[in-house]
């Protein structure tokens, strides 16, 4: 992370980043899975790993017109493209091709281990689904295999760690986060199609949740730094914005904002990271035991305290799949799958929207009157930084939200073949998470928080975001929304 230094504030041309590559890769994916629309089936042959018992019946391709393909020639076909995609990206982006495809290859093979493992029919499979899987009992963890990834970067990431620098070429939990998104959009534009007053009222409590949150998060965690731990405003901005807003995404716009040195962010970056995974670990079993009666609750609620894009959707995708398992359980209610996850992505997407528009704010505060003494002082900021913040990835999953959105009202016979088109893309999508949550874990290094002074830091981050970041996203998805349920799945 170190080695990034130099490159946080440099303004990179579209080929050179990131945000962008995600939406590029992203559209081409939604493009492919608009096949069955127009009566082609170009994403069909992907892999989807069920819930199994026997592992020979774990991996069949995504469509039943692929249904003679063998599961291994799927997941190997799913690979393959994954590899050559990304591998197009990381190259532009700088990486050195052979040790990325050796890296990405490993990476995305354990990572598939750790998903069909968590698929696993005792750890996985829902109440209905026993009978049919014919076992007796299951813990009825869905989503296990994220975690199971991300525990195994852990593990690699702190006690291999020659082996984790080796693999860091083709570690992109951002890059990876960020093109499922923009797949996501498009799923969740098609159910929007189906329940278009739900919808409306998520999108609409989701963005009062993020600018409520906004007016208090920020101003209290940075007052918590200046006043009690003796931060500079160099630290106490970005770290405030690190912990309130969206992690690292955060950190680094409102370094480069402020002007910062660049080792600020890249320090930050390392804690936040730290407690990202914490916060995912635990978030989402809390969020079971106690929302499982409140499932849209818990959605916001892991996206506006998990700071990270990959954290937040991620933790919303585990949460999703366990409180629908714990309803169907303990109330008797089989709610349809989706909503749960798009609350937390919609609230993720309107807090990394602000980003931009915040750290813009802050440029102009620091400029003109000069917070930091040890910087100089000017006269105007250029509009332009606005757009230089703005976090480009969000306008592939506006563009996949809503064309399919608009396709679908202004055509609703094509809302079939959208439906399929959307979950084939799905399966894809699912395994971009599942190589952050890994990706995650690899990078992770437990060891980096006692260096440099990071002490002060992660009391300044135990203290707000355990002390009432946390709570007060609770209590802020709660005002918003208490008493609005997901749809129920007839019989």
């Amino acid at each position: 992370m170190i080695a990034q230094e130099n490159e946080l504030f440099q303004k990179k041309p579209m080929l050179k980043s990131e945000d962008w590559w995600a939406v590029w890769l992203g559209l081409f994916i939604f493009l492919l899975s608009m096949g069955p629309v127009f009566g082609m089936d170009l994403l069909g042959w992907v892999v989807k790993i069920n819930v199994w018992v026997d592992s020979a019946k774990a991996l069949v391709a995504v469509s039943s017109s692929y249904k003679s393909l063998p599961g291994i020639y799927s997941a190997l076909l799913t690979y393959l493209f994954l590899l050559g995609i990304t591998t197009i990206g990381a190259v532009a982006m700088g990486a050195k091709v052979k040790k990325y495809v050796v890296g990405f290859s490993i990476i995305f093979w354990i990572t598939f281990l750790c998903i069909f493992l968590g698929n696993n029919g005792y750890i996985a499979a829902t109440p209905d689904k026993q009978a049919s899987l014919k076992i007796p009992w299951s813990m009825s963890l869905g989503e296990m295999g994220f975690v199971i990834a991300m525990l195994v970067g852990l593990i690699i990431g702190n006690f291999f760690q020659n082996f984790a620098k080796f693999l860091e070429e083709a570690a992109k939990p951002e890059w990876f986060i960020k093109t499922g998104i923009v797949i996501l959009g498009a799923a969740i534009g098609i159910k929007t199609v189906g329940a278009l007053g739900l919808a409306n009222t998520v999108i609409i409590r989701g963005l009062c949740a993020v600018i409520e949150a906004y007016l208090i998060y920020w101003p209290v965690t940075y007052f918590i730094a200046r006043k009690f731990f003796k931060f500079t405003p160099e630290w106490a901005a970005p770290l405030a914005s690190g912990v309130s807003i969206c992690g690292v995404s955060a950190a680094i716009a409102t370094a480069a904002a402020i002007r910062a040195r660049p080792l600020v962010p890249v320090i930050l970056s390392a804690v936040i990271i730290v407690f990202v995974a914490v916060e995912m670990l635990i978030l989402p079993l809390l969020a079971q035991t106690w929302l499982f009666h409140e499932p849209m609750v818990a959605g916001s609620w892991m996206g506006l305290a998990v700071k990270s894009d990959g954290g937040a959707v991620s933790s919303g995708a585990i949460a999703d799949s366990m409180i629908r398992a714990k309803a169907l359980t303990d109330l008797g209610i089989r709610w349809e799958e989706g909503w749960i996850l798009m609350v937390a992505t919609t609230t993720k997407v309107f807090i990394d929207v602000f980003i931009g528009v915040w750290a813009f704010i802050l440029a102009v505060v620091w400029c003109v009157f000069g917070i930091d003494r040890t910087k100089t002082r000017c006269d105007k900021v250029s509009a332009g930084e606005i757009w230089e913040r703005f976090p480009k990835f969000i306008i592939g999953f506006a563009l996949t939200f809503l064309l399919l959105l608009l396709m679908g009202l202004n055509n609703p016979s094509i809302v079939k073949g959208a439906t399929v088109g959307a979950d084939q893309a799905n399966a894809l999508r699912t395994f971009f998470f599942a190589l952050c949550f890994f990706s995650i874990g690899l990078i992770t290094n437990v060891r980096k928080l006692w260096a440099a002074g990071m002490g002060r830091i992660v009391g300044v981050y135990v203290i707000c975001l355990f002390g009432f970041i946390i709570w007060f996203g609770l209590f802020v998805s709660w005002l918003f929304y208490h008493g609005i349920m997901p749809p129920i799945i007839a019989g």
